[in-house]
């Protein structure tokens, strides 16, 4: 069984109030952060799992290191009132390598298992700038784990997510997992899918193809799931399955039926434009090799104010010019006086 430190992060901005997953999202959410865990720590006892958020007021980490499922559930049952604002995944991943960096065994691997179920934002929407995020990973042995859930993801968002996955992917020990709305589990899904193969002892061969092109598997199960071992699941996915296809074929032959119409009297309109996205933020050039201890010691003073301990940051102040880092850094240390005052 993997020897391994998870640090999971989960997605507790807006959409999370979204009813698409019963009852909403976040509570779809947290029952899949209790299977991660559970599962985790049953497959070695020396296994050690934490906890975060990277939305409301920024990243913040609620539990480094823990073999308790209490800690785990009190830190979730808090997160519910800070549900707000939009999800930072590279700075939240930042810190959870960082997390990760001070574990107490080092025999243990590193992983991070990041829930997004938003549309991606800031410099999360930029390919360039997490793949370099994710060569940075693997090149320090972090493992990283993407389950992207409901419907506010763009098709274009997932091809990031699965460009990072692949990116910092060494052996076939990170895996990205969609999983779109419909009648099953969150939790369930990420119980049968590759995620989690290794934990229970179970070929990820074996596991199948995990829907809406997941990567991490094969084996050729539809919707990744064995009807000899879950025959309710596989037939209600199946289910799911045909009454969408159902729809969007009803969908596209009133949507035929209605253009034939126009075209006959009058030009046809201009269908309406989408929403308008947030433009991406240019990448910022990537800093030189002798600025990598002022990164990381700026993601060490975000890691102690996450955990509500006094930092002191006079030896940081100075006439530098304010970077990149920097910028995150004070967002980082704002988003966290809220948690040093509730303590």
């Amino acid at each position: 069984m993997p020897l391994e430190a998870t640090l999971i992060v989960i997605d507790n901005s807006e959409y999370m109030r979204n009813g698409d997953y019963h009852p909403n999202r976040f509570q779809a959410q947290s029952d899949a952060v209790t299977t991660l865990f559970q599962t985790k720590v049953d497959s070695n006892p020396e296994n050690t799992v934490g906890f975060m958020t990277m939305a409301a007021k920024g990243p913040e980490v609620l539990v480094t290191h823990t073999k308790d499922l209490g800690q785990i559930l009190q830190a979730v049952h808090s997160t519910q009132d800070k549900i707000g604002g939009t999800a930072d995944i590279p700075t939240a991943i930042a810190v959870a390598q960082l997390a990760l960096k001070h574990r107490s065994n080092k025999n243990l691997r590193q992983r991070i298992v990041v829930f997004v179920g938003s549309p991606l934002d800031g410099q999360g929407a930029d390919e360039k700038y997490m793949v370099r995020l994710a060569k940075k990973l693997k090149k320090n042995n972090v493992a990283v784990d993407f389950v992207a859930f409901g419907d506010g993801i763009e098709e274009g968002e997932r091809s990031i997510l699965k460009t990072f996955v692949d990116t910092v992917n060494s052996s076939d020990n990170s895996h990205y997992l969609a999983v779109p709305p419909g009648p099953h589990l969150l939790s369930d899904m990420i119980l049968n899918s590759p995620l989690l193969a290794g934990d229970r002892g179970i070929p990820e061969e074996a596991m199948g193809d995990v829907p809406s092109g997941s990567t991490g598997g094969g084996g050729g199960f539809e919707f990744g799931v064995d009807p000899s071992l879950d025959p309710e699941l596989a037939m209600a996915l199946r289910m799911s399955m045909e009454e969408e296809q159902a729809r969007q074929a009803a969908a596209a032959q009133a949507a035929g039926g209605s253009a034939q119409l126009s075209s006959s009297s009058a030009p046809a309109a201009a269908p309406a434009a989408a929403p308008a996205q947030p433009a991406a933020p240019a990448a910022a050039v990537a800093a030189p090799a002798e600025d990598e201890e002022d990164e990381e010691a700026m993601l060490e003073r975000a890691l102690a104010l996450s955990q509500g301990q006094d930092v002191d940051m006079a030896d940081h102040a100075g006439g530098e010019e304010e970077s990149e880092e920097d910028a995150i850094k004070r967002a980082i240390e704002m988003s966290m006086k809220g948690h040093d005052q509730q303590q």
